[in-house]
């Protein structure tokens, strides 16, 4: 079998999966890139390094790439608007699986937007009734597309799927807490350890670990929050540690490359994950679920609903409403036990559902599914290619 996966370019995220693919018997697997990564990705150390043999670059091989993609049984297209790339396959009525985080990340009002309609018409709704299907990079990505009345039970759980690595679970848990630059004395209790990963931009919310911070600092609790990256809300974020008194508890490391952030992550207790429903997915509650962390995630996130579950593997917080992140948060520094439970819970989810490997057995039997026209929503019951149902923003009920 001959698969296709078409996107703006491939990172550290999507490496795991696509190396799973070609690891599978009898199927020919290609990633075609459209464009070079962007500077600020680059910055934050997405670049792959080393050469990938299944990776074609459209733009140094355009007819190529264009054939590759009209020829294979399946292409999963996503990662980029530029439909150019899969419009021949589409006319053809070739099998296309689409990959997509959320429609409306500002909010779903605008999908009364008449310009939008016609788009969303023209690359989606009007192939309902085709061979055509949906991975939904995210648990709000069906609703969304529901509005627009396209995929009708053709959508599938989708998502990022980083690294999967695996530990001794009891090794990894007894080694967390926060160490500073230095050694701890004999019998020195390590102050529990927070941390923060992603760019200072406005979706990510990153103020939000530092008003948590001075919140916890207030309590009199010992800890310190590590904040991993960089962006436009830097020097805001610096204000705010210097006004609150925070710079013994509080660091801004700067960005840092994926090995040393999941060092990082393996030594936290707790990842706050604090971004807005403009956050598609958010592949850092993967990686701490995957370190054993206690992930304190907002409902906004695409990844929390499909990988978060609140009191069992991690805690859920409305967006936006500080109070209840803070209690969220206090309440795990105060319980190393749940801390524990979580951390271990969360790093099953991980290495026994949510991960490339199974993700990519799954895509596989998937396809077979809808090549051989069968009906494919029963296949699993839920984790990565199980049926997506339509999820209200109000999911979260505390």
């Amino acid at each position: 079998m001959y698969i296709t996966f078409v996107s703006n370019y491939i990172n550290h995220h999507q490496i795991p999966f696509c190396k799973a693919m070609c690891a599978k018997e009898g199927v020919k697997f290609t990633f075609i890139q459209t464009e070079p990564m962007e500077a600020e990705r680059v910055k934050m150390g997405w670049t792959v390094k080393d050469a990938l043999s299944f990776v074609k670059y459209y733009y140094k091989e355009p007819q190529k790439c264009a054939e590759l993609i009209l020829k294979s049984d399946v292409v999963i297209f996503g990662g980029t608007d530029d439909e150019s790339y899969i419009k021949p396959r589409l006319k053809a009525g070739k099998p296309v699986i689409r990959c997509s985080e959320r429609l409306y990340r500002e909010a779903q009002w605008k999908a009364v937007s008449p310009r939008g309609l016609v788009k969303k018409y023209l690359d989606h709704t009007r192939y309902r009734k085709e061979k055509v299907y949906l991975l939904c990079a995210g648990g709000y990505v069906p609703d969304d597309f529901y509005i627009v009345r396209a995929y009708p039970g053709k959508m599938y759980r989708w998502g990022y799927f980083p690294e999967t690595r695996r530990y001794d679970i009891a090794a990894l848990m007894s080694g967390k807490g926060y160490t500073g630059n230095g050694a701890l004395t004999e019998g020195e209790k390590r102050p529990l350890y927070l941390l923060w990963v992603g760019r200072f931009m406005t979706l990510k919310h990153p103020e939000l670990a530092i008003h948590a911070a001075g919140y916890l600092k207030g309590l009199g609790i010992s800890f310190h929050l590590d904040m991993v990256g960089g962006g436009a809300m830097e020097e805001v974020l610096k204000k705010m540690i210097r006004e609150k008194g925070l710079e013994k508890e509080v660091t801004l490391t700067g960005y840092k490359k994926p090995e040393e952030v999941r060092e990082r992550m393996e030594k936290a207790d707790i990842l706050l994950a604090t971004s807005d429903r403009g956050e598609g997915w958010g592949a850092v509650i993967n990686e701490a679920m995957n370190s054993g962390c206690a992930v304190v995630a907002s409902d906004a996130a695409g990844a929390t609903p499909y990988l978060v579950n609140d009191g069992v593997n991690g805690s859920v917080y409305h967006s936006g409403n500080i109070q209840e992140l803070y209690e969220k948060v206090r309440r795990l520094l105060e319980n190393t036990t749940m801390q524990y439970s979580f951390g271990k819970a969360a790093y099953l989810t991980i290495t026994e559902l949510w991960n490339a490997e199974v993700a990519a057995k799954r895509f596989l039997q998937l396809s077979q599914a809808l090549l051989n026209g069968a009906d494919a929503s029963g296949l699993f019951a839920n984790g990565p290619c199980s049926l997506a149902k339509p999820l209200r923003e109000d999911w979260y009920q505390r």
